[in-house]
């Protein structure tokens, strides 16, 4: 039996961190009519979260017409709980935006209170993230302190560190995602998720290998520790996810 976190997070009746991790879906569109039609399409897949990764919208720094499309978007996929990803450049990010955009959108998102978890990457400033997580306090959405790297996989001190300094700085998910060039390094990344969850991390995990060789612990990383998943609905959102039918199907198997 895998271990369960010892501070789950509670989501619109979603358990994040306990006995089995959740899959989530992600929405990535350049404009509001193309989400609103994504997420029709996605909901009787039966997601347990969605993703919507703002950073795909084509007008991610016009405030108002982004606050238009997460309304409607609120409307359709009720009540199945929303990430809400503006993701940096430097980690992935479809857009460019400088540090006050990126926070001005995220902020704006979080105030409607229409947002259940928000995803903020650590590599942003301290007073940055200090400002989003004392909004999302207030409005009582969840924060994914995360790290990406695509150009390979640290050592796993280092993973340990970043899901570490996520939960010091208060984080209540931390993640990382990381990109395996052998199989051995998807060990490294299963390692430190292991690790983390026996030793020091209270909080929820979301952790995996990118790629064809990171596959596994799309299916598997529950078992070491991991809450979240992530699978493919109509488009990915980052290298190495598999149909959410095949995904679930395999993950019957693990962890009945």
């Amino acid at each position: 039996m895998r271990a369960t976190c010892k501070r789950p997070v509670q989501v619109k009746g979603r358990t994040i961190g306990g006995p089995a991790p959740l899959v989530c879906l992600p929405l990535v569109a350049n404009d509001k009519d193309a989400l609103l039609q994504q997420a029709d399409e996605l909901r009787p897949l039966d997601p347990d979260l969605l993703e919507w990764r703002v950073d795909g919208f084509e007008a991610v720094a016009d405030v108002a017409q982004g606050l238009d499309a997460l309304k409607a978007l609120a409307g359709v996929i009720d009540p199945v709980p929303l990430i809400y990803t503006c993701r940096i450049d430097i980690e992935g990010g479809m857009s460019e935006l400088d540090r006050d955009e990126r926070l001005a959108v995220i902020g704006a998102a979080i105030e409607t209170g229409l947002v259940d978890i928000v995803d903020v990457e650590l590599c942003n400033d301290a007073e940055f993230i200090e400002t989003i997580i004392g909004k999302a306090s207030d409005r009582g959405t969840k924060v994914i302190l995360s790290y990406h790297n695509f150009d390979g996989t640290p050592a796993e001190d280092a993973i340990l560190e970043r899901l570490q300094r996520a939960q010091e700085m208060g984080a209540d998910i931390a993640k990382v995602a990381v990109m395996p060039q052998s199989y051995a390094d998807v060990l490294v990344l299963l390692s430190a998720t292991l690790k983390a969850r026996g030793a020091f991390l209270d909080i929820p995990i979301v952790t995996m290998s990118m790629g064809v060789e990171g596959v596994v612990t799309r299916l598997a990383g529950g078992l070491f520790g991991a809450d979240i998943t992530f699978a493919i609905g109509r488009k990915a959102s980052a290298p190495g996810q598999i149909p959410i039918g095949e995904l679930r199907q395999g993950m019957s198997i693990l962890y009945e």
